[in-house]
């Protein structure tokens, strides 16, 4: 008999579509240190006198969130940034659909929690001190639905 274990925090994986729609190109997001998803229902009370005392509750909407922090990582020969954390920089700073990144996040060990969807990037580099790396902290604000995907680990 196996003994249960606790999954780790670093299980999850983030990709980023930086092709299009039509030919999508789904790549790694390197450096992550901090991973937080968070998909909030919004809740309203609908308690009425038919509840004899007791509160009724009805979900009406659910937002979605994804909280990052990564090293920022370079080609030292080149000195060229990683593609996709440029992608997400430039996405930042950008409006209308150009500021809509694609995400996809799942468990890379192919366990079958998977989501997809489309989100605003929010892009806030962390400074530090002279020892300190090149981290960013970056947020997708989901816009729209947050879908549940087969794990493309399995």
């Amino acid at each position: 008999m196996t003994t249960p274990v606790v999954a780790l925090a670093r299980r999850w994986r983030l990709d980023v579509n930086i092709g299009t729609d039509v030919a999508p190109n789904w790549t790694l997001c390197p450096g992550i240190t901090e991973f937080q998803p968070t998909m909030p229902p919004n809740i309203e009370d609908s308690s009425d006198y038919d509840g004899n005392g007791w509160m009724g509750n009805t979900k009406t909407g659910q937002s979605w969130e994804v909280a990052t922090t990564f090293n920022r990582k370079i080609n030292d020969q080149t000195e060229v940034y990683n593609a996709v954390h440029e992608f997400l920089r430039a996405a930042a700073f950008a409006f209308g659909s150009a500021s809509r990144v694609p995400i996809r996040f799942y468990d890379r060990n192919g366990l079958p929690e998977a989501y997809e969807g489309t989100a605003l990037v929010t892009w806030e580099p962390q400074g530090g001190e002279y020892t300190a790396l090149d981290q960013v902290s970056v947020t997708f604000t989901g816009d729209g639905q947050l879908n549940m995907i087969a794990n493309p680990a399995a």
